[in-house]
């Protein structure tokens, strides 16, 4: 049961992937095509459109769940590699354990830096072009 749970997670995670990556690669590289659509103007590289970005509530809240979604669809699913390989039972819990650390740690480090390019972003500060 708690694996059924586990796996319809990561298939929830796929479904969050796929819509806020297809977000994200609309405004990123379809800047052209969004121009005609909404009315948005600019590089979206520019460091204006990237501090507007950073200051925006919307973005950093799809940044942090995107980076969860995708931590954990992809540490999921390294584990399940892994225990297709039917180690020991000490080593299947080494395993789950240190991947679970692992996801832990990159979503705090990479929960940080969402939170400190927004914070960054509101004071004007930063380095840029």
């Amino acid at each position: 049961m708690r694996e059924s749970k586990r796996f319809a997670l990561h298939l929830v995670a796929a479904v969050v992937i796929l819509v806020l990556l297809g977000v994200h690669m609309a405004i990123m590289h379809l800047d052209g095509l969004l121009e005609r659509i909404a009315g948005a103007s600019g590089d979206p590289l520019a460091w204006e459109r990237v501090l507007e970005r950073g200051r925006s509530l919307f973005f950093s809240l799809t940044y942090v769940l995107l980076l969860g979604a995708a931590l954990y669809h992809g540490l999921y699913g390294l584990r399940t590699m892994i225990l297709e390989l039917e180690p020991p039972p000490r080593l299947r819990r080494a395993a789950s354990v240190i991947i679970w650390i692992a996801g832990v740690a990159l979503f705090g480090l990479g929960s940080y830096t969402v939170i400190a390019t927004s914070v960054m972003a509101a004071g004007g500060q930063g380095v840029g072009p």
